[in-house]
């Protein structure tokens, strides 16, 4: 084969390897990437505000632990001062008597110095009276070494509560920063979303509400009658009613800003029934009430892990702090997830008689 025909044949070679050789991979096309769908992003943002409350509740719960915490750590360092200055003063009165003693003692036994006196009188009495020094003394050290004991075992009790406080601090420190945390996780969503997908979320959230309002309504589970709310109940309502606007805080109960929790044990505490701080530990500590049994002032608790509080103000409403970034307002009462109800005032009866006609209805100005 000539040198010409074997470069052409050798240069054709080459051209059918390139053209039967795959493409590059920078040459093929990437699929787009599909447009996340309204209903994906509502359940994405509703898990967040879940668990961001979650752990809000949870923080919120070491928060009053650490109250009590230090509330015992305070009482118990009192006790341990007092406990202190008498045993300073016990061992001052011991000392005192020993002192005595020591300078009436003698070898010579009561009765041969009873027969030795000049005066039998007289040593009858210093004897008596050496003897009431004697019971003194008794009691005097009895009772300091009661007090050296009781010392101890407070001082014992006061590193106990000391530690445990420190250590509950250091557990708030690390739930705040979940918080926190989850929180912004929520930011991060919200700000990746355009005006156009955040319209159409709330659009969506919206007519979700409307529907499980109306499946629950029409149900029956509500009942039909409108009950009255008790003297307190009513107090607490009005103390709610006047927080309608103010922003949510997670972890805070007022006066400025609430979480949901925060929210409702304040305004049963202005009405002079303290309830438990967290939504989860109302709904574990509370007498529980059927839904259709509901009357205004009842606390109504959402999602399985009780993680979600609001007041029921009849006809199918709440007041509540929703979550982040919104503030106080009125809700329907299907707008989240229902667990159940409980009542902070049962054994009180409702009031039987309305003064002021449409009491139960809430103004116009406050519903949102």
């Amino acid at each position: 084969m000539s040198g010409r025909l074997l470069r052409l044949v050798c240069t054709a070679a080459v051209a059918v390897g390139t053209a039967l050789a795959p493409l590059p991979a920078a040459a093929v096309p990437e699929p787009e990437p599909r447009e996340r769908s309204v209903a994906d992003l509502v359940t994405d943002l509703q898990r967040l505000y879940r668990e961001a409350e979650e752990a809000t509740e949870t923080y919120n719960a070491t928060e009053e632990k650490l109250k009590e915490k230090r509330a015992e750590v305070t009482r118990l360092d009192t006790q341990l001062s007092r406990a202190r200055l008498s045993l300073h003063d016990g061992r001052g009165a011991a000392g005192r008597l020993a002192r005595q003693q020591y300078q009436n003692s003698t070898d010579i036994s009561r009765y041969v110095r009873l027969l030795l006196a000049r005066d039998p009188q007289h040593a009858l009495e210093q004897g008596h009276v050496i003897g009431r020094m004697a019971r003194e003394r008794a009691v005097t050290v009895g009772r300091l070494t009661g007090s050296e004991h009781r010392a101890d075992e407070l001082a014992r009790r006061a590193r106990r509560a000391l530690d445990d406080q420190l250590t509950l601090a250091a557990r708030q420190k690390q739930e705040r920063d979940g918080v926190q945390k989850k929180l912004a996780d929520v930011e991060a969503l919200l700000a990746s979303l355009t005006a156009e997908q955040l319209a159409r979320l709330a659009e969506f959230e919206e007519k979700g509400v409307e529907k499980a309002q109306e499946k629950l309504t029409t149900s029956g589970a509500l009942g039909e009658e409108d009950r009255k709310p008790t003297r307190k109940g009513e107090t607490a309502l009005r103390y709610a009613r006047r927080q309608l606007g103010k922003p949510y805080e997670w972890g805070a109960e007022g006066p400025r800003t609430y979480d949901c929790s925060g929210l409702t044990s304040e305004a049963w505490a202005h009405a002079g029934t303290p309830i438990p701080r967290t939504s989860q530990e109302q709904w574990a500590r509370l007498p529980r009430i059927p839904l259709k049994n509901l009357r205004p002032g009842d606390l109504v608790i959402y999602f399985p892990k009780a993680t979600h509080v609001a007041m029921y103000i009849g006809r199918g409403k709440v007041i509540e702090a929703p979550r982040t970034g919104e503030r106080i307002k009125i809700s329907p009462i299907a707008a989240h997830p229902l667990l159940g109800a409980v009542r902070p005032d049962r054994r009180a009866h409702p009031q039987t008689a309305r003064t002021r006609k449409g009491a139960d209805q809430p103004p116009a100005t406050e519903a949102r």
